[in-house]
């Protein structure tokens, strides 16, 4: 069998020491050469991107210790290379200054490290004979790239492996173990044979879970949220939800579960619980700008442990409009308490209150909300919620002064597949909800449906460009129109709508100079983004708004549109946003607008 260059291992255990020790003063490396024999490109780029020298050139190593032990891992880091790509006949070769690195005494360094020129003769790519992991588990998938006439690549071996004892795990088998392994590489033929020998050990059940670090939160609601499955059977996926159970309560800065080392011998496994807290208080503020609705200042407050059972009280404050151009000054208050794990471990209770004024530019209302209601959460992507509730508004606008009081049935659902929720490039998030309204006075009775979809497409290398687009659509039902809070009909117009028109510019027009909600509203946005830096990066945007005075979008209606350019600042809690929009269609309004805030815009 042909063998690589490399180093006798004696130099391994004696070259750091000896550098320590009798390393010569610090002078840079001057060059490095790398050569790959053949024409294999991608080997090639392989090769450079994992050469140390060439990564002591790029970080300008000066002291030549430091540059003779990178010279030395040379051999076995590009043998890992070779390998990786089905080549068992290569050999490397490392001079330094002319001589090669292997044979240079470690006690004669070279004062000087001038040049360093890396030859690979990666040889003839090997295939693989015979490929065969056994026994399998049912339904196991082996790589594509792990069968006889494949080129024999080092990695899909191991990834044969895992997928093998991945595999075992799924069904059942905690300690599945690769018993015996067998590869051997014919020269002649250029082949290479990997028979894997898997023991997949008794199938388990879960036996108990036993909390090993202190919490200032209960051990019983720990127990409680985790639902850690006793006497089921045995999977990797069962333990994932249990982590993740524990983490989404946002209590625990650490959550980790270790599988003990043996089976009972019952054939259940016990797990152990390490937890660390997360500090209990939070806070935080926001704030956004726009030319013509002024300033809105947010911010918050939130407990994770209220009551010492991973509870999460939250308050939060708004004050929007502050100096703007259109309605007045809005303030809002709100809390809300959750409680994990109330009707079962993916279950969580909550109440809430909410008050407000809102000085819109088509009304004024004073309203109150309160309820209490039950999130469940489905899967990783598929979140539910119920709820019931009270609402009250005192309003003036173009009916005049009125006083609503109903009761609301709000029911809502959340698919959400986005790989980042504040910056996200890809995936897709759909929330759908409908509030069902019953007045408690001498008002009508209804419901409002309302959709937010969103969609994100990376395009080029890195996701250097993104292709973003929402939909917006609503609705609200009702006998009368006087029946319906002016706070559940729609207007578009504004940062959150059709940038570039004025906030809540387009409604139902009444009287000469009147507006007031329509009942149907539809908004669709476009962005295409582009990273310039780490840091910056650029957006051009579209947005379109449609108001009918017709439930469930039927009749007619009037559009408006608006375009601009956006700048993107990234920072660690989301991109710096500043948009500079203009009308394209409607005549709700002229001018540019400019917005600024943090976060995406969706």
């Amino acid at each position: 069998m042909k063998k690589l260059s490399v180093a006798p291992v004696w130099r391994h255990v004696c070259v750091p020491a000896a550098l320590a020790v009798f390393g010569q003063a610090a002078l840079a490396l001057d060059e490095v050469e790398i050569t790959v024999l053949g024409a294999d490109s991608d080997l090639e780029s392989a090769i450079n991107a994992a050469s140390l020298v060439q990564t002591a050139k790029a970080d300008d190593e000066t002291d030549p210790r430091d540059v003779m032990a990178a010279a030395l891992a040379e051999y076995g880091r590009l043998t890992e290379v070779l390998y990786a790509n089905g080549y068992y006949g290569g050999v490397v070769r490392v001079l330094v200054d002319g001589r090669e690195a292997g044979r240079i005494p470690v006690f004669h360094l070279p004062a000087r490290i001038n040049k360093i020129a890396v030859t690979v003769d990666p040889g003839h790519p090997f295939t693989f004979g015979t490929a065969r992991v056994a026994p399998l588990a049912q339904g196991t998938v082996l790589p594509k790239g792990f069968r006889s006439g494949e080129r024999a690549e080092s990695t899909q071996i191991q990834a044969a492996a895992d997928a093998a004892h991945l595999s075992w795990r799924q069904a059942g088998h905690p300690k599945a173990t690769l018993t015996g392994q067998r590869v051997t590489a014919d020269h002649t033929r250029k082949t290479l044979s990997a028979d894997l020998r898997f023991s997949p050990g008794p199938k388990a059940r879960f036996g108990t879970m036993t909390q090993t670090s202190d919490s200032t939160i209960r051990s019983d609601r720990i127990a409680r949220i985790a639902g850690f499955p006793t006497g089921t059977v045995y999977s990797p996926e069962a333990l994932d939800k249990v982590a993740n159970r524990l983490r989404r309560t946002g209590a625990f800065s650490s959550v980790a579960l270790t599988e003990a080392e043996v089976l009972n011998p019952d054939n259940t496994l016990d797990v152990d619980l390490a937890l660390a807290d997360e500090k209990p208080r939070r806070f935080g503020f926001g704030a956004e700008l726009s030319s013509l609705e002024g300033i809105g200042l947010s911010g918050f407050w939130m407990h994770r442990n209220f009551l010492g059972g991973a509870e999460r009280f939250r308050v939060e404050g708004e004050v929007t409009g502050i100096g703007g151009q259109s309605g007045g000054i809005d303030y809002r208050l709100g809390a809300r308490l959750e409680q994990p794990a109330t009707f079962g471990p993916d279950t969580t209770a909550f109440g809430f209150v909410n008050a407000a004024y809102e000085d819109e530019p088509a009304y004024i209302s004073r309203n109150v909300n309160l309820g209490v209601g039950m999130t469940r959460i489905f899967s990783d992507t598929l979140t539910g919620e119920i709820g019931v509730g009270v609402h009250y508004s005192d309003t003036t606008d173009v009916f005049g002064n009125r006083e609503f009081f109903h009761l609301t049935l709000p029911v809502g659902l959340t698919w959400d597949r986005r790989n980042d929720m504040l910056d996200a490039t890809d995936g897709t998030y759909v929330r759908a909800e409908i509030t069902p309204f019953l007045s408690l006075n001498d008002g009508g009775s209804g419901a409002r449906g309302f959709v937010d979809a969103r969609a994100y497409r990376g395009l080029g290398a890195g996701d250097r460009f993104v292709l973003a687009g929402r939909v917006h659509a609503g609705t609200v039902y009702s006998d009368s129109v006087q029946d319906i809070p002016p706070e559940y009909l729609f207007f578009s117009g504004g940062g959150n709508s059709v940038r570039g028109q004025p906030y809540q510019s387009l409604g139902i027009p009444v009287g000469t100079d009147g507006l007031r909600g329509g009942r149907s509203y539809l908004a669709v946005s476009t962005e295409l983004r582009a990273t310039i830096t780490d840091t910056i990066g650029v957006v051009a945007f579209a947005d379109a708004g449609h108001i009918s005075d017709d439930s469930l979008f039927a009749g007619n209606g009037d559009w408006h549109a608006g375009a601009g350019l956006g700048l993107r600042y990234k920072t660690p809690i989301g991109p710096l946003r500043l948009d500079v929009a203009g009308p394209v269609s409607g005549d709700t309004g002229d001018g540019v607008q400019i917005y600024l805030g943090i976060g995406q815009a969706f």
